[in-house]
């Protein structure tokens, strides 16, 4: 029994363990890339990454068996045998007659034996599962240890709804920086757009604003007050973000939009998705704000998902708004009533637009080319344009991407 549940033991169920995983999630990667893998005629290349994984699965299943077959092989006779043994005993023990003494004896170690092999063997198999719990509760714990950024306890409150950021160096390995000296100053109630090839640093700089990383060197500040200085949840209530992949949970409507505020009324979230142009999403679904959205739910468009955060977004009502992306899954109808609701969202708030569809940012108050982790250029659209830079050129190339598409469109 120790030889199959000791520390040797523990051990080969974690690398059993890993083998699993990885056989699952090679599975579930294929099946999910089927459509993708058929289309560009990839079909057995993939099948390989997942046959590999089963047969080193198969591998690991064959070598685990075959150890532990002699202490399973000698467990297992040891535990059958003793009736063997009890047949032995009551030969020897009865040559000179059979006494009542020895058959209560007998009929004793007969109802005993196999009670005690039973119980050795729920220990043995209780003991393999204590040690795949064990390796669960040990990749759990590898996330839950892992410590949060630290928070002060001289605990300041932001002044107002600018943005500062002095001299910002980020990076994610500790080697390699994505943001390098960056400086600027939004004002409160300013629109300003980042821009810039795509792998630039537009994402990481949202994320260090909304404390989501801590730089490295340099000071992010919101209202005058380092972001480090501003409590957690204080700091949550200040700035919303509207992501370029739209959070929405399996919930209604009213449950995802609430998560701004979720104590708020259900007039004041029909306010806020009224705001954000969503009454022609819910005036068609059959329960309107109380329909299930997601699995064996309702399924919603990227633009229709997009007016929801964005009402959640309004519902929080925080001074400072990040929008990241929040047109990239957008049609040419939602994306005019996604601005829509940007117009209405931005109103007395400071906010942050990061963009690739340049016709986007056109009215931003500046706008802050960013490129290889630092500010090349900043000002208004117009002045950008005019100038012979990164700026000037990106919009030349989007402007013939769009004639392009209405040339293909019209064509159609």
């Amino acid at each position: 029994m120790m030889a199959m549940t000791g520390k040797r033991m523990a051990q080969k169920m974690k690398e059993y363990q890993n083998a699993l995983d990885l056989m699952s999630n090679e599975a579930v990667e294929y099946v999910r890339g089927v459509p993708v893998v058929k289309t560009f005629g990839q079909t057995v290349f993939s099948f390989k990454k997942f046959k590999a994984s089963i047969d080193n699965y198969e591998k690991w299943v064959i070598a685990y068996t075959k150890e532990l077959r002699l202490p399973m092989m000698f467990y297992t006779t040891a535990i059958n045998g003793v009736f063997a043994l009890l047949v032995a005993g009551a030969l020897i023990f009865t040559r000179s007659g059979v006494t009542s003494e020895f058959l209560l004896n007998l009929i004793f170690y007969i109802i005993i034996t196999p009670v005690i092999s039973l119980t050795l063997t729920k220990i043995m198999f209780m003991s393999e599962n204590g040690m795949i719990v064990a390796d669960a509760l040990e990749r759990i714990d590898s996330v839950l240890s892992l410590k949060p950024l630290p928070e002060t306890d001289r605990v300041q409150h932001p002044k107002d709804a600018s943005v500062e950021l002095s001299d910002v160096h980020f990076s994610y390995d500790g080697k390699n920086e994505v943001i390098r000296s960056i400086s600027m100053r939004i004002e409160p109630g300013q629109t300003v757009a980042f821009v810039g090839p795509s792998g630039g640093g537009k994402s990481t700089l949202a994320n260090l604003i909304s404390r989501f990383f801590d730089p490295q060197s340099g000071s992010v500040k919101i209202g005058g007050v380092d972001v480090k200085n501003i409590a957690k949840n204080e700091l949550m209530d200040t700035i919303s973000f509207v992501f370029q992949n739209s959070r929405l949970i399996k919930a209604s409507i009213l449950d995802n939009v609430r998560m701004g505020k979720p104590d708020a009324s259900e007039s004041e979230v029909m306010r806020a998705l009224n705001a954000a142009q969503c009454t022609d999403i819910i005036e068609k679904l059959p329960q309107g704000i109380h329909t299930i959205i997601g699995t064996k739910g309702v399924y919603l468009s990227g633009g229709e998902q997009q007016r929801i955060a964005v009402a959640r977004a309004l519902l929080k009502n925080a001074p400072v708004v990040i929008l990241d992306e929040a047109t990239a899954f957008a049609d040419p109808d939602n994306e005019s009533r996604v601005q829509a609701a940007f117009t209405e969202l931005a109103k007395g708030r400071t906010v942050i637009m990061i963009a690739h569809r340049l016709s986007t940012v056109i009215n931003a108050d500046k706008i802050y080319v960013i490129n290889n982790g630092k500010i090349e250029q900043c000002g208004k659209h117009k002045e950008l344009c005019a100038s012979d830079g990164l700026f000037s050129k990106m919009w030349r190339d989007y402007q013939t991407s769009s004639q392009w598409k209405v040339e293909k469109e019209a064509q159609v």
